[in-house]
């Protein structure tokens, strides 16, 4: 009966991992392209209950049909063929950055996934995302910038990701950046 117990406290713990292929296996042996996510992952958690935390070196800018911004941690549930209730990720749709709440592969041989996108869902090629993509960290200024250029997001970045993103710009072009 004790080794029962010690058998569910076991599956209840998060599993950690640090190796950025074994996130991109994980996602292609859920029935999700391995390009969902980009190469530079730190590591990752994925719990008994579907809980899927990625831990990137810091927020970044990559490109599939839009531009796609990860913050430094990425949520989501992850179940056969879908990535539900995702924090963390969105993309550039009409110079407004949507946060990405929903991904969903229903059927692999239509070659179609699927991105809610809150406001609308979104259709793609499976192609865009064979490979996971480089992701820029230089390119949270570009997204900064857009914002502000552009209008208002639904994404919020506190402060402590503003000063990392902010960071590489700080010294010797403008000066130092305080917040």
């Amino acid at each position: 009966m004790a080794s029962l117990y010690v058998f569910f406290i076991f599956l209840a713990l998060p599993l950690c991992h640090s190796s950025s292929d074994s996130i991109h296996e994980l996602l292609k042996s859920m029935g999700l392209p391995a390009g969902l996510l980009p190469k530079q992952i730190k590591s990752y958690t994925f719990s008994g209950s579907g809980l899927l935390e990625v831990f990137l070196d810091g927020p970044c800018l990559t490109k599939f049909d839009t531009m796609a911004f990860y913050e430094s941690e990425v949520r989501a549930n992850l179940t056969y063929g879908s990535l539900t209730g995702v924090q963390g990720l969105s993309q550039e749709e009409l110079f407004l950055w949507l946060p990405v709440k929903d991904i969903i592969v229903d059927d692999p041989n239509s070659g179609l996934i699927l991105f809610d996108i809150g406001l609308a869902h979104k259709q793609l090629s499976l192609s865009l995302f064979e490979d996971p993509p480089d992701c820029s960290a230089n390119g949270g200024f570009l997204y900064l910038l857009s914002r502000f250029f552009f209008g208002f997001s639904a994404v919020k970045l506190n402060l402590a990701q503003l000063q990392k993103i902010l960071s590489p710009y700080s010294q010797p072009y403008w000066g130092e950046v305080v917040l």
